[in-house]
């Protein structure tokens, strides 16, 4: 079957002079035609995401458009204003999968609002609830390496879409012949034709009023003098991050000029990932010369922020994303409680697998914490539920240890812009009262305990990869392990029944330990790798590691 898919693209007008030569260069190499024609990029709730190149398990022109008119397909039978948003990153062929997506919409009598610049996440989300859209569709891969892109889908409150609406999607796209069953019309004549048009600058304007009222102390960062090292990681970031941050006040901000613009490349962070410490490496350095309060970085898709905080001794510290939800939480509450902004019974949210300590700072200032599944659309539904009951202005704050925040209904995905703003602004008040965000920290670990985060992360490539994590995680449930080293297992969550968790369906196992300390296994849903999720809480840091430690080593064996 494989073998004639391959010949059938080989002989197939694919418009991309790229798939061709691929194409011809694995001639007669049959494992490299099994890994692109043996099976179909899956369409889930993130969309899609792969490897670009040729085949039905590639990211290309042809699975964008069969995925689009999938997406139209469901939005044709929603009513409504028959209108899908669109943008795209930096990404190698970001904005060809843009441009196409938009000609099979526009093919099908539906409307496109598409940015005429690359734009990241919170910005389609926003665009999508702006205009009143039945769905939003970004093209991005997240801080995947330079390899990948993507295809994330919106419903129409600008949240990732639901697991039913994707379901339909995905049955329209297998019903839809790769080459040829999906409607397409040029960009151009999409455009004459009035179906297709560019995002308003009303619109553009209108995200950045959002998120700057969310200010906590508006006007403090004027007087600060906050000293910013910026890198976008060539992505989105750049143009609304330094937009929003001149906006407040901070002036002061020099950009990691090798990271500065777009670049699909990510020439000098092969993995634009703000978790991680290469991806950082850079800024860092310029930190350093520069002698910055603090360094940011946000990923190609400008969902997450990464941060490096200077301490009193002069070296810069990697801030972990439970932290920084933590120190965040903390800020909003303290800060909206001393200004009179704080609403009656306010409503903060985190996924299940970020840290405890989060629960302890909610209670201290009397915030209702919810916790949801993983997946920013789990808060994004928070926010709708709050809506939906007319209080959506008790939500103050929602944040992953992914480096996910959000502060504030205007849109139902995670922002590094607002995310950007906050941490520049917390910064900022606590330089301005002789303090820094590193004694924040150790003020906040001494008053509730010194809780340890950590994850292990195992990849599994290839074909099999996905049927070796299905049975790694088969194995833990139906035998799951008494202990890990020395520490007893003293109750075992299985969020696959959501009749014992209250939540829906999750492939998330959770171990508690007899002394407290929590793992937790989640396959990902869109790369093949399983994650590890550690709480320890120890006397000092060096003890909660070495516990850590002993539990990483514990589940070592079960993950090879």
């Amino acid at each position: 079957m494989y073998l004639d898919d391959y010949k059938r693209w080989s002989e197939f007008d694919l418009q991309d002079p790229d798939l061709n030569t691929e194409l011809k260069s694995i001639e007669g190499d049959d494992e490299a035609i099994k890994d692109r024609f043996a099976i179909a990029l899956a369409f889930g709730t993130a969309g899609l995401r792969g490897t670009l190149g040729a085949g039905t398990n590639r990211m290309n022109i042809w699975v964008v458009r069969q995925a689009t008119q999938g997406v139209a397909s469901w939005v044709l039978t929603q009513g409504g204003t028959q209108t899908v948003a669109i943008s795209y990153d930096s990404r190698l062929k970001g904005w060809n999968f843009a441009r196409d997506a938009a000609g099979v919409l526009a093919a099908n009598g539906i409307n496109v609002r598409i940015y005429d610049e690359l734009m990241p996440v919170p910005a389609l989300s926003f665009a999508t609830r702006y205009y009143n859209c039945n769905a939003g569709i970004m093209i991005t891969a997240s801080h995947n390496p330079a390899k990948y892109n993507g295809f994330k889908a919106y419903g129409p409150d600008g949240c990732q879409m639901t697991d039913d609406a994707a379901a339909i999607v995905y049955d329209a796209i297998q019903k839809t012949d790769v080459l040829t069953g999906a409607k397409y019309m040029s960009f151009a004549e999409g455009v004459e034709k009035g179906l297709i048009k560019f995002v308003g600058d009303d619109c553009k304007e209108a995200l950045y009023e959002a998120i700057e009222a969310r200010q906590v102390r508006p006007g403090l960062c004027k007087t600060a003098g906050l000293k910013l090292v910026y890198s976008p990681l060539n992505g989105t970031g750049l143009v609304p991050v330094t937009r929003v941050l001149k906006d407040m006040g901070i002036t002061d901000i020099t950009i990691v000029k090798e990271q500065e613009y777009p670049n699909g490349y990510f020439t000098t962070c092969p993995y634009p990932n703000p978790e991680i410490f290469e991806a950082l490496r850079k800024g860092l350095e310029l930190a350093k010369e520069v002698g910055a309060d603090l360094m940011l970085a946000t990923d190609p898709d400008a969902d997450r922020v990464g941060i490096a905080m200077k301490c009193p001794d002069g070296s810069y510290e990697l801030v972990s994303g439970n932290e920084m939800g933590v120190l965040l939480l903390d800020y909003i509450c303290a800060g909206r409680i001393e200004k009179g902004t704080m609403p009656k019974n306010p409503v903060a949210v985190m996924s299940i697998v970020s840290t405890p300590l989060a629960a302890k700072v909610a209670e201290h200032y009397g915030v209702e914490l919810r916790q949801t599944l993983t997946g920013f659309k789990w808060i994004g539904d928070q926010i709708a539920q709050l809506e939906a009951a007319g209080e959506v202005d008790r939500f103050i704050f929602g944040f992953e240890e992914s480096y996910g925040y959000l502060a504030g209904p205007y849109v139902r995905d995670k922002d590094a812009i607002i995310g950007s703003m906050l941490i520049c602004e917390m910064a900022a008040y606590y330089r301005s009262i002789g303090s820094s965000i590193k004694q924040r920290l150790e003020e906040l670990y001494a008053q509730y305990g010194r809780y340890l985060n950590k994850i292990d992360t195992v990849e599994f490539p290839g074909l099999s990869g996905m049927d070796k994590m299905a049975g790694i995680m088969k194995d833990l449930r139906e035998n799951p392990p008494k202990a890990f080293g020395s520490k007893a297992v003293a109750s075992v969550t299985d969020y696959a029944k959501p009749e014992t968790t209250g939540l829906p369906k999750a492939n998330v196992l959770s171990f508690v330990l007899e002394d407290g300390a929590k793992v937790m296994v989640r396959p990902s849903g869109t790369e093949p790798k399983i994650k590890a999720y550690y709480t320890t809480l120890g006397k000092d840091l060096d003890a909660a590691q070495a516990e850590k430690d002993e539990l990483s080593a514990a589940i070592k064996p079960i993950f090879s």
